[in-house]
């Protein structure tokens, strides 16, 4: 079959998240960057925003060299982009441009009535990032058609690769500009069923009587569909990330996926051996010491480390029945050892405590706990946040007896916090478990990520990757798999949380042997997601897409 496939001799690819670390979409780019990079050899450019301005972006190596006769060929017109050329610093180095796109708000009004008449694009009723992303979306549109005029021809393969609403008003410019170039759209979350779950509505049940326009307009974001439905419709070639996602996209983008593009990942960031042994160790002493620390408790490496972790959404990420799963299993006689149980999802932080730094800085073992031994950091909203007024109604307070204890790290683990100091891929070595128990998540590559550290975790069959692994076991995978999938639905919240709470206490109870085995099938498994198997999806869409521009060419 491989044989047969239309090969591009060019790929640009767009995202908000190129050389832009802000979201989970950075690490799918990022990561399968170099396995393109070693098939296209430099043909494959990645075009992001330039957030920068003066000053130097963390993730972007500038490259004077690159395209200097088009550099300067551009600078020389009366329109010139204003453009930055190099290479994004992960691993492949592929070529990356990053374009100033606030030049184009002085013409806003004229992008958007053009993309009226041609589209029937809605963006009446614009607000918030829908106007910085659009205006990013047309300069990525223009720099590709530029790069097109001054480099290529009609005998040139080229797929134009746009990801998330935010990149389709670029490839419906270039759908109209250059039909010659095949285009492949990718959602990773449709905007609506995303707002539909967020705001506590039933998505799966009635997923079949939704309908994506009304529910946009209940939603009040009719520009933000608008523009990702349309792009749906019009690219060469529709994707999204699991099957899941794709029955959400044919019932509210009323545009069935032609392909799907799961989510893999490089494991080139796991340390191995005698590496692997050390920081894991380090990492349970430092979570074990912070505890110790804010609780005045004497834990040692016999406790049960689990964690939560991902984006602040309450629901969609199952944060709730996390907290009422460790709630439950207070009181589970089932439970053979202590557990230490983290939140680790960025809140509106404030300060680290410095009740706590100063503890963990003076060596010294307390047996009182601070004044609310539940969080690592003050909150600017203490009184208002989802997890800490969760824990208060359950009347969760990390008491001396308690065999569960929960503690909420709300920031962003970059290794530079001020309480744990080490970044997330260092901490998530230290769990024992991993627990995403989502309900809303078109992929999931936290779960993802924790396998690939050995660490056997728990999600659901809500979550992409959730079904994925029920399709590698062939039935209901289990804990002992290396990933327990929960089923849930739209109303068996109560059961869920129980469920968690059984698989936590029969995980408390394994031998050495069942641990060594369970942590073991978690790395097999998470083999079977590296990106040299899943890239193969990706080229069936770019040949999808290449087959639908050879028919238009010739007219048909």
């Amino acid at each position: 079959m491989g044989k047969d496939l239309l090969v591009p001799n060019y790929i640009f690819e767009s995202s908000w998240e190129v050389c832009n670390k802000v979201g989970g979409i950075y690490t799918v780019l990022s990561t399968r960057a170099k396995t393109l990079q070693e098939r296209f050899c430099d043909h494959v450019i990645f075009i992001g925003p330039d957030c920068w301005g003066e000053k130097r972006c963390p993730y972007f190596i500038e490259d004077s060299e690159l395209f200097a006769d088009w550099k300067k060929a551009e600078a020389e017109r009366d329109d010139a982009l204003g453009m930055k050329i190099g290479r994004w610093d992960v691993p492949g180095k592929p070529i990356a441009i990053l374009v100033d796109f606030m030049p184009f708000f002085s013409i806003k009004n004229d992008i958007y009535t053009n993309l009226w008449e041609l589209y029937q694009v809605d963006s009446l009723h614009a607000y918030g990032d829908y106007d910085e992303a659009s205006m990013f979306s047309y300069a990525a549109g223009l720099v590709v058609e530029r790069f097109y005029q001054f480099y290529l021809s009609e005998n040139d393969k080229v797929v134009y690769h746009a990801n998330e609403w935010m990149t389709g008003l670029g490839l419906l410019y270039i759908h109209h500009r250059l039909p010659q170039i095949a285009t492949v759209f990718t959602t990773h979350a449709t905007s609506i069923g995303r707002s539909i779950a967020g705001n506590n509505k039933p998505l799966y049940d009635y997923l079949f009587a939704y309908n994506g326009d009304q529910m946009a307009g209940e939603l009040n974001m009719q520009s933000k569909h608008s523009i990702e439905k349309m792009t749906a419709k019009f690219a060469d070639c529709f994707t999204t990330v699991s099957d899941i996602t794709a029955r959400e996209c044919l019932e509210l983008l009323d545009k069935p996926v032609d392909v799907v593009l799961p989510n893999g990942f490089e494991n080139n960031f796991v340390p191995q051996g005698a590496e692997f042994t050390r920081k894991r160790r380090l990492a349970r002493k430092r979570l074990i010491d912070v505890a110790n620390a804010l609780m005045g408790t004497k834990l040692d490496d016999d406790v049960l480390i689990v964690s939560t972790s991902g984006r602040y959404e309450f629901r969609n990420k199952g944060v709730d029945v996390y907290i009422e799963a460790m709630n439950r299993l207070l009181r589970d006689k089932e439970l053979k050892k202590p557990v230490l149980a983290f939140i680790e999802v960025p809140g509106w932080v404030g300060e680290p405590r410095k009740d706590l730094v100063d503890r963990l800085a003076s060596g010294k073992q307390y047996d009182t706990p601070l004044e609310v031994p539940l969080v690592t950091h003050w909150l600017h909203n203490m009184s208002h946040d989802n997890v800490l007024g969760m824990l208060k109604f359950l009347n969760m307070w990390n008491r001396p007896e308690d065999s569960v204890k929960l503690i909420f790290l709300p920031c962003y683990l970059t290794g530079d916090d001020g309480v744990l100091n080490m970044p997330y891929y260092d901490l998530v070595l230290g769990n024992d478990l991993c627990i995403y128990p989502s309900y809303y998540e078109p992929w999931g590559y936290t779960p993802l990520e924790a396998v690939a550290f050995k660490v056997p975790c728990i999600t659901t069959d809500l979550a992409g990757f959730g079904q994925w692994a029920n399709t590698v076991k062939g039935g209901n995978s289990e804990i002992s798999d290396g990933v327990k999938v929960i089923h849930r639905t739209d109303y068996n919240y109560s059961e869920v949380a129980d469920v968690i709470k059984d698989t936590v206490a029969e995980f408390s109870a394994y031998d050495k042997s069942q641990v060594k085995k369970a942590r073991a099938n978690a790395d097999k498994l998470s083999e079977k997601a590296l990106w040299s198997h899943f890239i193969t999806y990706y080229y069936q869409a770019y040949d999808f897409a290449l087959r639908k521009a050879e028919e238009r060419k010739l007219g048909k």
